[in-house]
């Protein structure tokens, strides 16, 4: 058996959460680029929590339970559990108690007050490594800018990011949005199989690029980020929200044999007790 004098000669730094399922690796960004690399796998496990996994989520929030925390880590997975025992911890730590709350409001405030104070410790880990590396003035700004560019966990959880998206959207192609609402998988994959003459194919592709410009901000429902290309998405038939199907787990194979495609939430929605 380990003592803890062997535990205490290991940088906690480099090591993600002892208590966690996570891999014990080392784990050291350095740079605005893989400091950001980590707040966008924090962030995609966070708003999975809120999102796709909502009833797991739910359900290990007991109340009965001691103070909870709600952990983000770079793969992209998430984990409740009790805060750090070490004092300060190595780094900041999300809001101490989330599961109190849980039965003193509607579910869905409860789930935004998660998520504004997940947006903040996100924040908090993120200039915590700048500091600790010593990001200067351009560093920072940069950091922000990236970060900013993203929809906050809050804006996403809520649907104000999609609200956002498609104020900017109503100036949009009709033809275009009536493809858009009509299919299941996104509107850049509809033209694969296109057979016409060469003109017929130039005014395909000037269409493709009107619908790549925009789609180009239309959010993922579970993970928050931007629509591309080259990639496969799917729409809730109930709320019509996009996702990436490997958010939802769906396939373009398996989607071709879905009726009504319904996404986690609205498969999950149901009164409480």
């Amino acid at each position: 058996m380990l003592s803890v004098s062997i535990f205490s000669k290991i940088p906690q730094f480099f090591l993600l959460k002892l208590k966690s399922m996570e891999p014990l690796v080392q784990y050291n960004p350095r740079t605005v680029e893989e400091v950001f690399r980590d707040f966008k796998g924090r962030r995609a496990g966070l708003i999975k929590a809120l999102t796709s996994d909502v009833e797991e989520f739910y359900a290990q929030c007991d109340p009965e339970k001691e103070n909870l925390c709600l952990y983000g880590f770079p793969s992209e997975q998430w984990e409740v559990n009790l805060p750090a025992e070490e004092v300060p911890p190595e780094l900041p730590e999300p809001a101490l108690g989330i599961n109190f709350a849980r039965d003193g409001m509607q579910e869905k405030d409860w789930l935004a007050l998660v998520a504004v104070h997940s947006d903040a410790w996100l924040l908090s880990v993120a200039f915590y490594f700048g500091a600790r590396f010593g990001f200067d003035k351009a560093d920072r700004r940069r950091l922000f800018s990236m970060i900013n560019d993203l929809p906050t966990i809050f804006e996403v959880v809520t649907g104000i990011a999609k609200k956002q998206v498609k104020e900017r959207s109503t100036v949009s192609n009709h033809s275009s949005t009536k493809s858009k609402s009509n299919s299941k998988s996104h509107p850049g994959m509809q033209v694969k199989h296109a057979k016409a003459s060469q003109p017929k194919r130039e005014e395909e592709e000037g269409v493709l690029e009107e619908e790549d410009e925009e789609h180009g901000e239309t959010l993922c429902g579970a993970c928050g980020d931007t629509y591309a290309s080259n990639e496969f998405w799917i729409c809730c038939d109930i709320c019509e929200t996009w996702f990436h199907g490997k958010c939802v787990k769906i396939t373009p194979a398996r989607a071709e044999h879905i009726k009504q495609y319904k996404c986690p939430s609205c498969t999950n929605k149901r009164a409480r007790p």
